[in-house]
């Protein structure tokens, strides 16, 4: 057993390199690089302990794992955290991405040592609200990964930075102002805090009701699902690039993360209720913003979109209370992290050369740029859903375990595969292929190293999962099996008693 605190040290130590970066003294040009160096290098040691995480963490083992608890409020508010399958994989996600995001921002040049302190910061938010064991920790962390995230669009990012950064503020925080209310009643129903006893705590039907609305108002903004989606362009569009990367990798994912840690376990009978209601939101989320998608003019705004519809595949998922669905919602966000990802890399890319997102400012890029086109086909064609990359089998798994469950939404879901081919091929078409005619395409010049090491990693790890997708299934299979079985049991008792009446 692991007698050091492993996942404390995890989350933690990002601000420990922010600090260092703080008080890294000298010249101007001189603190830049210390503090770009530190920010890599604390980056790499965060993941490289996250990686004595998965070696030693049991599969098998469906209970949260390296815990640590400790008194810390006298309301019996306590510092607990841990890891089960459905956790560990999107703190490994964010550590594996931390690294890359810090070498894509080598070239930002105002207020540097600000800048990695911020990441740093929002890192260990991050892995905090994917280990918090305790609801009050949880939404101190959930809540807290928005100051970093807001500095870093309101003040590196593009023209229109303060409006999209205070759009993104208040969208999530107006949400999540509603979960405290439920984490209150929770409280008083069971006297506790406790995530893990809040999970085997009965909750009555009536308080359910509400306190699922109540958690998706939160998790709804912050994955985000249609209508309350509309904060995400503009925040895409106008966050620096590594700030898109953290945005549609990491903080999406924390809204299907919730679901999964608390509207399902915790509210069964409202999930089960409140189930058409998402089919019918996720449905309308992957074909409308496909096909707002299809007349976009800004490519991040194109991707950003397409961000939408993939996680209206998530929510449809996991709402399907099948071992498909969820299993396929979590594989999913874990292979959008890596792809979405990468798509705004390869857009940030382009853009540092040209200054420009407009698709109209490209054409003929592979005449110029050969092995761009080819590392931007590889995310393009994981975008759509190809088979042998991992976009296929996460939107396969659940559509799969949605098809059990409700046979509309999934006919109208799989539109949506067609759709992403539509917007996906396009762009790529319009950027890429065509005759190279634009002057000021004429010295573009291709990937450079400290390119090449960012995106040549996650197109293995694409094509990995993609063809051999068992080390993620697997990660999370007990522990998802767990969830799916106590969840089926609450529904099928309440059908039980209510024939009985």
């Amino acid at each position: 057993m692991t007698t050091w605190p492993i996942l404390s040290v995890t989350t933690f130590l990002p601000v420990v390199g922010a600090l260092i970066v703080y008080l890294s003294r000298g010249d101007d040009e001189a603190a830049r690089r210390n503090s770009r160096w530190i920010a890599l290098w604390t980056t790499l040691i965060t993941f490289a302990v996250s990686v004595i995480l998965v070696m030693r963490f049991d599969p098998a083992n469906p209970d949260f794992q390296f815990v640590e608890k400790a008194n810390w409020l006298a309301t019996g508010i306590t510092y607990h955290m841990g890891v089960d399958g459905i956790s560990l994989p999107f703190v490994i996600l964010t550590t594996a991405l931390m690294p890359f995001c810090i070498i894509a921002s080598w070239k930002v040049t105002s207020r540097v040592r600000e800048y990695m302190m911020a990441f740093l910061i929002l890192e260990t938010l991050m892995v905090g609200t994917f280990s918090a064991l305790d609801l009050v920790l949880f939404y101190l962390f959930f809540e807290g990964g928005l100051i970093p995230m807001f500095l870093i669009i309101g003040v590196w990012g593009g023209p229109r930075r303060v409006y999209a950064s205070f759009k993104f503020f208040l969208y999530t925080l107006l949400g999540s102002v509603l979960m405290l209310l439920a984490i209150m009643a929770l409280y008083w129903n069971g006297n506790t805090t406790d995530i893990p006893t809040l999970m085997h705590t009965a909750v009555p039907r009536s308080l359910q009701t509400w306190a699922w609305l109540a958690f998706f108002a939160s998790f709804a903004v912050k994955m985000p699902m249609w209508p309350v989606h509309t904060w995400l362009p503009d925040a895409h569009v106008e966050a620096p690039t590594a700030g898109s990367v953290v945005l549609a990798a990491i903080l999406l994912k924390m809204g299907g993360y919730g679901f999964l840690r608390f509207s399902l376990p915790m509210f069964p009978l409202a999930s089960h209720d409140f189930a058409p209601l998402i089919f019918t939101l996720s449905a309308i989320a992957i074909i409308y913003t496909s096909l707002v998608a299809l007349m976009q003019e800004d490519m991040k705004k194109l991707i950003a979109y397409s961000s939408v519809a993939h996680m209206g595949f998530v929510t449809m998922g996991i709402f399907a209370g099948t071992m498909q669905g969820v299993a396929g919602g979590v594989f999913q966000m874990i292979s959008h992290g890596i792809v979405s990802g990468a798509l705004f890399l390869c857009v940030g890319i382009v853009y540092d050369r040209l200054h420009t997102r407009e698709i109209a400012a490209y054409g003929g890029l592979v005449n110029r740029m050969p092995l761009y086109a080819m590392t931007f086909m590889v995310f393009t064609m994981a975008n759509v859903g190809l088979p042998g990359t991992s976009g296929f089998v996460g939107e396969f798994m659940t559509l799969l375990g949605t098809f059990k469950v409700s046979i509309p939404t999934a006919f109208f879901a799989s539109f949506g595969v067609i759709l992403s081919a539509a917007y996906a091929l396009w762009l790529y078409r319009k950027v890429v292929f065509g005759a190279l005619v634009k002057p000021s395409l004429m010295s573009m010049k291709d990937l450079t190293l400290r390119e090449c090491v960012i995106l040549f990693p996650m197109i293995a790890l694409t094509i990995l999962f993609g063809v051999y997708p068992k080390p993620v299934l697997d990660m999370s299979a007990a522990s998802v099996q767990q969830l799916v079985n106590n969840y089926n049991t609450a529904v099928t008792a309440v059908k039980a008693a209510a024939l009985l009446q």
